[in-house]
């Protein structure tokens, strides 16, 4: 089976291309590689190209193609924009078997109507983010291809998932996901959304990649749409204490760093950091029902727990001194907040 990945590197595909290619799939990646986060696994090949640059892209596949055939499965892991992907369908129009679009589940109705999420009945609608605005609108353009030229499309929506590269944190960095940890063992403040009681769901990337890898070339992806998230369901005060408990940092002076402010606070402080990924989707209780994917992919299940997982996390930051950088922006907007909040909190209820 002959499948091309778009991407493949990254946080959470870095766990599914050694998967197709232990599976037995003639993988290939497409890739500027570039990325910290994983490399092309042995038995893969590698296509070096810029995939905004469509014309170069659609002559590197032509190449590909001449030399080892068309693909079962594209799977477009880096698509974040409507022109991007109709770019795709017209590139991959003839070219593919199936086309697989990792869209995001934060794509969902926000706030749910009801806390479990299924692809049957949770609609697609979110006020606060523009990122998955845009995955839905990605998604929609599927949908009309697929009805009007029978473009072979699965949509695939990932929520909270997590790898060896990301220390999971309600309000972190993205780009320098060590920043949370060095706070947390230097003893400065650390932001919680809310309360921290909020109920969410965190992936390992090697979980996810067992639903991901089963469904290329599944007849009854063809068409569909599948959220692959676990069964790990935790409270953000939890997640907080796994993380603590993987730097040695003691339960006791977490909560003495820790400074609860609710959203719409924090979103007052700086709309662009905070609405979108709280707002539009930490702050809100995400649970999920797999029973559809369980029936696509039988083997797909819960096997790594992120209290366990965290643990590797921070021992692949801590073997590398070059993992570990540092966002001052971000330390220095959360010490603004956290300083700005207790004061005005205390002068509150100051005798």
């Amino acid at each position: 089976m002959r499948v091309l990945f778009i991407g493949g590197t990254g946080l959470i595909s870095s766990a599914c291309s050694p998967l197709a290619v232990e599976r037995g799939m003639d993988l290939t990646l497409v890739n500027r590689g570039t990325s910290i986060k994983g490399t092309v696994p042995d038995g893969a090949r590698a296509i070096h190209a810029d995939v905004h640059d469509t014309a170069a892209l659609r002559e590197a596949l032509r190449e590909d193609v001449a030399a080892h055939g068309e693909y079962d499965a594209v799977v477009q892991w880096i698509g974040f924009s409507p022109e991007h992907v109709a770019q795709d369908i017209e590139t991959f129009s003839g070219l593919t078997r199936q086309y697989v679009f990792i869209s995001s589940a934060s794509a969902y109705e926000t706030p749910p109507t009801n806390y479990v999420v299924r692809e049957d009945t949770t609609p697609l609608s979110n006020p606060y983010w523009q990122y998955s605005r845009d995955k839905a609108e990605c998604e929609r353009l599927l949908r009309e291809a697929g009805a009007e030229r029978d473009f072979p499309f699965t949509i695939v929506r990932p929520s909270h998932t997590y790898g060896y590269s990301d220390i999971i944190f309600g309000i972190t960095s993205w780009a320098q996901p060590w920043t949370i940890a060095d706070r947390l063992r230097a003893g400065r403040p650390v932001l919680v959304h809310g309360d921290g009681t909020s109920l969410w769901t965190v992936t390992d990337h090697r979980d996810f990649a067992v639903g991901l890898v089963g469904l290329l070339g599944n007849p009854a992806a063809l068409g569909e749409d599948f959220h692959i998230t676990s069964d790990d369901v935790l409270a953000w005060n939890q997640i907080h204490g796994h993380v603590a408990d993987a730097l040695g940092v003691s339960r006791d002076a977490l909560e003495e760093q820790t400074v609860h402010v609710p959203t719409e606070t924090l979103i007052r402080f700086d709309r662009e950091a905070f609405e979108g990924p709280l707002k539009g989707d930490k702050m809100n209780a995400a649970i999920f029902d797999t029973a559809k994917l369980r029936a696509a992919v039988p083997d797909f299940g819960t096997r790594h727990w992120f209290r366990d997982s965290i643990h590797e996390s921070v021992a692949w930051f801590e073997a590398d001194e070059a993992r570990r950088g540092i966002d001052h922006d971000a330390n220095a907007l959360w010490d603004r907040v956290a300083d700005q909040y207790t004061r005005a909190v205390d002068g509150i209820f100051a005798p």
